[in-house]
């Protein structure tokens, strides 16, 4: 179930399991594969990043861009507000929390918070 507003670059990148949840105002910028496993669910106003840019200015200037794929595995709960960056694998069962800013790979089982994302003490 997508509920809307959603938003995406393509759509065509984005490959989703059975029984996902996406929340309202989600958006997934899908510039190369974005993967979602089954049965995660996805909070409000979550944002996932395929999208990248040049770290070099003057290659920037120039309007290159490229994407780094994004995979979420299965039953994983990404709270409202997290963004995922590009090339980050998120593992099955995993936990994210609510405006978590997911910069790294996130384990299986793992929960992850704040921002950058890492696991609690």
């Amino acid at each position: 179930m997508i509920r809307p507003p959603f938003h995406c670059d393509f759509g065509y990148n984005i490959r989703i399991g059975s029984n996902v949840f996406l929340n309202f105002n989600c958006v997934i910028l899908d510039v190369v594969p974005v993967t979602i496993g089954a049965g995660t669910q996805i909070g409000p106003a979550v944002q996932i990043y395929s999208a990248d840019h040049p770290r070099d200015p003057a290659i920037r200037k120039s309007g290159a861009e490229f994407g780094r794929p994004v995979s979420i595995g299965q039953n994983v709960w990404i709270g409202g507000g997290a963004i995922i960056l590009p090339g980050v694998a998120i593992g099955d069962d995993a936990m994210v929390g609510a405006g978590a800013v997911v910069t790294r790979d996130v384990p299986q089982g793992a929960t992850v918070v704040g921002n950058p994302a890492r696991k609690p003490k």
